[in-house]
């Protein structure tokens, strides 16, 4: 279920601790199975991108995954007409990703993860683009200008927070006022509401 969430939302919010404090980029990760428990993300960052270079490296990084998310009414629960004692809240599905931060500025690696990343989200096009389909010299001058960055994942929590702490009779509201508000993100949450 992680690893999925991972796969379905790659922008990542990378976090790591330097010499000026916590610094946060966000960038596209790819999840790889390195036959280790939990596997490795890959993605790289722009050279002018000053995360890459300040970084205690002894400090785990966090790469932070979001799913979908909705804000939850209580007027959506039964119990606010009848007694007034609810509040709003917020229901949300996330992914911390923790590991030793890596560094790599070797060339084939860094065309390697751009093919990868660009393979992956250009699957769906009728026309799909390929690295290969832009000059070699040119290529070769982009990859100049990013570093890579690997995260062996050493610890993996998800929180699906998706109204599971309330009665069946609070959830069938929330999924009613989620289906009427007939938005992509609220008929996201509402499935997810209703996998509980």
């Amino acid at each position: 279920m992680m690893h999925a969430l991972i796969v379905s939302r790659p922008l990542a919010t990378l976090v790591t601790l330097g010499a000026s404090g916590l610094f946060a980029s966000h960038i596209p990760m790819i999840l790889e199975d390195d036959g280790s428990q939990f596997g490795v993300l890959k993605g790289h960052i722009s050279r002018a991108n000053t995360q890459w270079r300040d970084f205690v490296p002894t400090v785990d990084a966090l790469a932070i995954f979001a799913g979908h998310q909705h804000y939850i009414t209580p007027t959506w629960y039964p119990g606010t007409k009848e007694h007034g004692k609810e509040v709003p809240t917020w229901n949300y599905v996330v992914v911390h990703a923790y590991g030793p931060l890596k560094v790599i500025e070797d060339e084939q690696w860094l065309l390697t993860n751009v093919e990868k990343l660009t393979n992956i989200h250009e699957a769906g096009s009728p026309d799909p683009w390929r690295v290969s389909d832009a000059p070699e010299d040119f290529i070769r001058t982009q990859l100049k200008g990013i570093v890579g960055l690997e995260l062996p994942i050493q610890k993996l929590e998800g929180k699906w927070k998706v109204s599971q702490n309330r009665t069946e009779r609070d959830r069938n509201g929330v999924v009613d006022g989620l289906a009427k508000l007939n938005t992509p993100e609220s008929l996201a949450m509402k499935a997810l509401v209703e996998e509980v």
